[in-house]
């Protein structure tokens, strides 16, 4: 994690004035944030120094001990790829779910044709224009402007419904920062989203997808594998809404859950039971193409490494057999013939859409991923999802709906791409994040989580399986 850009994926605020101090071999560099370069000779040895020897930034620790051997693409993949994936209540036979980070619906579809959107928002009882802003905010990788997204800041922009209190946050992960004023009033330049508009043009786009959770990506990841982060006991009825640190089980000792309400919670190791579980025991082959925070991959995209939280498939067979890094594994399966029935891949920071970033990376990096599969043998009964985990503090002009004391939370858009999907097509209907997992269990039949799926809605309304 990071003695470089601790603002980055590990959620801190102002990252461009963390200063540390770097050694390795007797060598030794005073560097900032804004100093990271991604690529550089400079930049290299940072990352080495801060993966490699776990040096401390600012107020977050970041590696943690090395994991076993993760799953080479096209390698057998244990007992799950042993079964086909045809025994399935409808044509999609693989599902791949693609997450993507902090973008609420209005911050990326704003003005799509047929879709809920608005040109002003409602600031405090006033309308205020929605401003066009860029997702390249910076030149150096974790450096990007940020807005917050926390159960508070939740409260705040949420105001009773009205969804007026947009202009009360401030800036900064954590919310610490200047005021952001109108700055979260905004949609993302047009020639940026352009690869999300032509996708949703010639699939299906969801309106009302809600984040499950009122946290940020952190959660949103997690609720993209087990459906909540309710937290049983000793923390009955708290919800984990991030964490102090990234790396999960290999996290630092010291490394603590934030739990909803306020005030820390357990380490992240959690014994949660997630789609894995269900996976397994229907014996239906997956894959997790994911990042981890040291080694040769490593990259701060680590942060969204669901299962590495999970202590059941960390020190489980399912972590050297369904957890595949670096995330560009996906590719070299599809190219091989080795693609699970169900899939997730997360992206790296440049490939993530997360204000922190400050890349413009994100739609090329989804398209990349849409074009490859488009390309294998898999397209005719594949169907991909693409997912954000949260809304990353930007403005939203529907209120969602309260379900439960964690959410629903502000929208985030859904793309639903197959040759099933239907054409053009913008849904309506009440979704949120745990309608992914209820489309794969159902599609699967592998029973429930008994979790937020429950009560969702199954996305196979985004199908048309007449074709």
């Amino acid at each position: 994690a990071a003695a470089v850009a601790a603002g980055a994926v590990l959620r801190t605020s102002s990252p461009a004035q963390q200063t540390f101090t770097c050694r390795e071999g007797g060598k030794a560099l005073l560097a900032t944030a804004s100093s990271f370069s991604a690529g550089s000779e400079h930049a290299n040895f940072l990352m080495r120094c801060a993966l490699a020897s776990c040096v401390i930034a600012a107020m977050l620790a970041g590696c943690g001990g090395s994991p076993p051997p993760i799953g080479a693409p096209g390698m057998p993949q244990g007992a799950g790829s042993r079964f086909s994936s045809s025994s399935t209540r409808t044509p999609i036979q693989h599902v791949i779910v693609v997450v993507q980070i902090g973008r609420s619906f209005d911050n990326l579809f704003d003005g799509y044709p047929g879709a809920d959107t608005v040109k002003e928002g409602m600031d405090q009882g006033t309308l205020v224009p929605l401003k066009p802003i860029t997702l390249q905010t910076s030149g150096e990788a974790g450096t990007g402007v940020t807005l917050p997204a926390s159960p508070r800041t939740f409260a705040t922009e949420y105001d009773g419904a009205k969804m007026d209190g947009f202009d009360l946050i401030r800036f900064g992960a954590n919310g610490n920062g200047p005021p952001a004023h109108l700055y979260p009033y905004a949609y993302v330049v047009r020639h940026e989203t352009k690869p999300y508009w032509n996708l949703a043009r010639h699939y299906a786009l969801a309106d009302h997808m809600f984040a499950t959770e009122h946290a940020a990506s952190f959660a949103g990841s997690e609720v993209l594998i087990a459906g909540s982060t309710l937290l049983h006991p000793p923390s009955p009825g708290k919800y984990v809404v991030g964490v102090t640190g990234p790396g999960g089980c290999d996290a630092p000792r010291g490394t603590r859950t934030l739990l909803s309400g306020g005030g820390r919670g357990p380490r992240p190791c959690f014994r949660w039971e997630t789609m894995a579980d269900l996976l397994d025991a229907a014996k239906v082959s997956w894959k997790y193409y994911t990042l981890l925070c040291n080694g040769r991959d490593a990259d701060f995209g680590c942060f969204w490494n669901a299962f590495e939280t999970i202590k059941a498939v960390r020190y489980g067979k399912d972590w050297t057999r369904n957890v595949s890094v670096p995330n560009s594994n996906l590719l070299s399966d599809l190219a091989v013939g080795k693609l699970p029935a169900v899939s997730w891949i997360t992206p790296t920071l440049a490939e993530s859409d997360d204000s922190v970033s400050g890349s413009k990376d994100g739609p090329r990096w989804v398209t990349s991923i849409v074009n490859a599969v488009k390309r294998s043998r898999y397209w005719s009964n594949s169907a991909v999802v693409v997912i954000w985990t949260d809304w990353g503090g930007y403005y939203d002009n529907v209120a969602p709906p309260f379900l439960d004391n964690i959410g629903l939370s502000i929208r985030v858009p859904m793309l639903v791409i197959s040759p099933y999907a239907k054409v053009d097509h913008v849904s309506h209907i009440e979704y949120e994040q745990a309608s992914i997992l209820k489309f794969i269990e159902e599609n699967w039949s592998l029973g429930s989580l008994g979790s937020t799926d429950q009560r969702a809605t199954s996305i196979r309304g985004m199908f048309n399986f007449t074709k």
